[in-house]
């Protein structure tokens, strides 16, 4: 284990809060108490102590991305020239600029990157790929292949039983 961590033990009522907060977080924390059996004070101190111990990230709003006209999910393969420090760097510095960009991963096997971006089309998507995709720093090639419909997409984490908490 990396310097600086530690393995934290989740029991049953830590592990009920993270469900619930996954499914509502915006519950009131009351609400949250009477549905893992805590007294509100003991439930906002489990809260707080998972905030403060990194287990819980922070709070969003999903939003609909047809409503907010960007329908379309499009899956990009990133190859780089390079695959050197620098050259990274420079790739994920400029990335992150681009609004459009929901998730980017470092990958192994034939391509370097692979995105997920959110367009309003096809004719959005070429705009984006003409004007910065492909002039970000150190592409090489660039792969696209258009979602046709989401069939699963979660936001909630299966829940382990321990968890690695800490860090530099």
């Amino acid at each position: 284990m990396r310097q600086g961590l530690r393995t934290t033990v989740l029991d049953r009522i830590d592990r009920a809060i993270l469900g619930r907060l996954q499914e509502h977080g915006r519950i009131p924390n009351s609400d949250l108490a009477a549905h893992v059996h805590l007294s509100e004070s003991a439930c906002l101190r489990r809260v707080k102590a998972m905030e403060e111990a990194g287990i819980i990230s922070g709070y969003t709003a999903i939003l609909d991305p047809a409503t907010c006209g960007r329908p379309e999910s499009v899956f990009v393969q990133v190859t780089l020239e390079k695959q050197t420090e620098p050259y990274l760097r420079a790739f994920e510095e400029a990335l992150a600029t681009c609004p459009q960009v929901m998730e980017c991963y470092l990958m192994s096997g034939d391509s370097d990157y692979l995105l997920r971006v959110v367009v309003a089309g096809a004719a959005d998507y070429e705009a984006l790929h003409n004007r910065i995709l492909t002039r970000l720093p150190g592409v090489a090639r660039v792969h696209s292949s258009f979602t046709l419909r989401t069939v699963m997409k979660r936001t909630a984490l299966p829940l382990a039983d321990t968890v690695t908490v800490g860090g530099d």
